[in-house]
């Protein structure tokens, strides 16, 4: 069959699915789940590119590859295989942290590499309120966030058209911010300065806001300006939105701004330290535009990341440390990307001081006092064991009994894979720490629970609702 053939049938597959989605108001899922584009076709099979390796391997494991082969079949009455390549312009987002760091090239600079001349870029001012250090380039995606990268690549490429609003949420340095103003700088230089973009934190909104209101001189038109300059905003870029708690008339004017640029397709991004249903005393109504969007919870970096993010910094530092001290701090330091860089940046002003090469011995002296404030109030196998008991009301030791009825079981499982997402735990460790059970008792548990999770909607709640406590909880 020829190439047009192919592409016909591949155009109608996606056409019928997508016609099914928007039938249940899945517009969102689709455009995210079925983010392939046709590349060639060979025999029997057809050839996609897609935007990395853990986009594809989640299309998969969700059933979305499989079903347009299915609706092909359907329409063709030939089962025609699909393989994917990555896009040219993608990050690596899953290998090894040395081929992150190596291969890890952002939209923003294939974008300025194509279609921006070298004059351009030297005449392209700053964007005022947005530091120009936040860009895509300059971001290590790992599994822990992978997916709110995509997500905020696909807005930088196509602002107000999907996943609008976008809320970034999860605990400090995380990068969301980082993320947030990667949005921003992407599309600054995309319009070549020819845009408005805010972006702003919620205190410096909540100042600006109360400023205005004060200001009673009708010859001023102080509120009317500031209705003005946010209600004609192409991107709108908040920080912090849970300190708009309690704060009654700007969340009346948020409304109305949201309302504005929602309608005129302008694009809004959002970051909070909670999930936006965990804020009280907020306005159910501005409750409900902020979940309209597409929600992310960035999480803490995995060990592979944290040595890619220490490996990225000292590239753009251009510094060198040795590969023993990088190993030491990524495995000691869990938390976040704040206390990563504190760690590093301790080491490059000491060696930069004395003049003198590093050692794991000096590492460890410098580090020590750091490290146990980074570990103080870390996730514990015994805290998630705790708060995982205390729900469903049975006691530590029924968590690490053998105990076979139902009423203990789903607990145990739950808790095994709460212990694998939120600590650096293996399989055997956690076998041992769970009554001393075989590893691949515990790695059944993690395996069943992940899958339950993609279709129990209950489920997924509660283990969302553990994971807060757990963060939250001090022994």
């Amino acid at each position: 069959m020829s190439e047009q053939n192919y592409k016909a049938i591949w155009q109608e597959a996606l056409t019928q699915i997508e016609a099914e989605y928007r039938e249940n108001g899945q517009e969102t899922e689709f455009n995210l789940w079925y983010n392939m584009e046709y590349v060639e076709d060979e025999k029997e099979t057809i050839t996609v590119s897609v935007p990395s390796d853990f986009m594809w391997s989640q299309m998969t494991e969700r059933g979305n590859v499989k079903r347009v082969e299915e609706k092909i079949l359907e329409i063709s009455g030939q089962s025609i295989k699909i393989k994917y390549i990555l896009k040219k312009t993608d990050s690596s987002l899953n290998k090894p942290f040395e081929s992150v760091i190596a291969s890890q090239k952002s939209a923003a600079d294939a974008y300025n590499n194509d279609s921006s001349s070298e004059n351009t870029e030297k005449t392209l001012k700053k964007h005022p309120q947005l530091n120009e250090d936040y860009t895509f380039d300059s971001f290590v995606s790992g599994d822990n966030n992978a997916f709110a990268y995509n997500i905020a690549l696909a807005i930088s490429k196509n602002p107000g058209v999907t996943y609008n609003p976008l809320l970034l949420y999860g605990g400090v340095g995380l990068g969301k911010t980082h993320l947030m103003q990667a949005i921003g700088n992407f599309i600054w230089k995309e319009k070549k300065g020819d845009i408005k973009i805010c972006y702003i934190s919620t205190e410096n909104l909540m100042n600006e806001f109360t400023s205005a209101i004060r200001d009673t001189n009708p010859k001023n038109k102080t509120i009317e300006k500031f209705k003005t300059k946010y209600r004609n905003l192409d991107v709108l870029l908040i920080d912090d939105i849970q300190f708009l708690e309690k704060t009654e008339r700007l969340q009346e004017e948020l409304f109305y701004t949201f309302e504005s640029l929602f309608n005129n397709k302008k694009q809004m991004v959002f970051t909070c330290d909670r999930p936006i249903t965990d804020i009280k005393h907020i306005d159910e109504r501005l409750r409900n535009r902020f979940t309209r969007g597409m929600s992310v919870d960035m999480k803490a970096p995995n060990y592979e990341t944290r040595k890619a993010i220490l490996q990225k910094k000292l590239s753009i530092l251009n510094k060198h440390i040795p590969e023993e001290i990088i190993d030491y701090i990524a495995k000691n330091i869990q938390t976040n990307v704040r206390d990563l860089e504190s760690c590093l940046n301790k080491m490059i002003g000491y060696s930069d001081l004395i003049n003198k090469d590093l050692t794991i011995d000096i590492a460890k002296d410098l580090l020590r006092d750091t490290f146990s404030q980074a570990t103080t109030g870390a996730i514990t196998i015994e805290s998630i064991q705790k708060v995982v008991a205390d729900h469903y009301n049975i006691s530590l030791s029924d968590i690490k009994s053998k105990k076979r009825s139902k009423q203990f079981i789903v607990p145990r499982q739950i808790a095994i894979y709460l212990a694998r997402e939120l600590t650096e735990y293996s399989f055997p460790d956690l076998g041992n720490e769970f009554g001393g059970r075989d590893h691949t008792t515990a790695m059944h548990s993690y395996e069943k629970i992940d899958e339950q999770r993609k279709t129990d909607s209950s489920l997924n709640s509660t283990i969302e609702s553990l994971i807060r406590e757990i963060k939250d909880y001090k022994k």
